[in-house]
C-alpha cells in the first residue's frame, strides 16, 4: 500500500532532531577531547570543544525547522515523499 507524506511539522520534527544531534555529538566530543589532550603542541582552551554539542542543537533546530517548512511548500506543489507500507506478522 503506497503512503504520501503530505506535511512534516517543522517544530516538532526540529525539536527531536536537534536533540539527537546533540545525544550523537556527546560521544564525540569526549572522544576529540581525549586525542586533543594526547596531541603535542600549543593547544586551545579545552573548553571551546564542549560548546560544539550546544551549537549542533541550536543550528540542527534551525535548519531541521528551515527544512520542515520547505518541505512542505514543495510536497504542496509536486506532491509529499511517497513509501510503501506492508503488515507484517507478529513472531
Amino acid at each position: 500500500m503506497k503512503k504520501q507524506i503530505s506535511s512534516i511539522s517543522p517544530f516538532q520534527t526540529a525539536k527531536v532532531m536537534a536533540l539527537l544531534y546533540f545525544a550523537v555529538s556527546l560521544p564525540m566530543i569526549v572522544l576529540m577531547s581525549l586525542f586533543y589532550t594526547l596531541m603535542p603542541g600549543p593547544k586551545a582552551p579545552l573548553g571551546v570543544m564542549f560548546i560544539l554539542p550546544f551549537l549542533y542543537l541550536i543550528f540542527g533546530f534551525i535548519f531541521t525547522a528551515v527544512g520542515a517548512w520547505i518541505y512542505n511548500l514543495i510536497a504542496k506543489w509536486v506532491g509529499g515523499i511517497e513509501f510503501t507500507v506492508a503488515e507484517i506478522e507478529n513472531s
